[in-house]
């Protein structure tokens, strides 16, 4: 039996799939990004990479719960 993957985490997959990015390369695009509120991170990739709020919020919320 398998652990299903939850929280922000659980969006990964389709992130990668959707945006042709690996998560390692948005995280580090988040830590780059010189912004350090997570709503402004959240808008920054979505205005400057197109992704949706959902896999915005999850890729910022992932990154600062690993201690960015």
């Amino acid at each position: 039996m398998t652990d299903q993957v939850k929280g922000p985490a659980s969006y990964f997959p389709s992130i990668e799939k959707k945006y042709g990015r690996p998560i390692a390369e948005w995280q580090q695009i988040v830590r780059d990004c010189g912004i350090t509120k997570h709503m402004q991170i959240v808008a920054h990739l979505k205005t400057e990479y197109g992704l949706g709020h959902g896999h915005a919020n999850a890729l910022v919320a992932h990154t600062f719960a690993e201690g960015r």
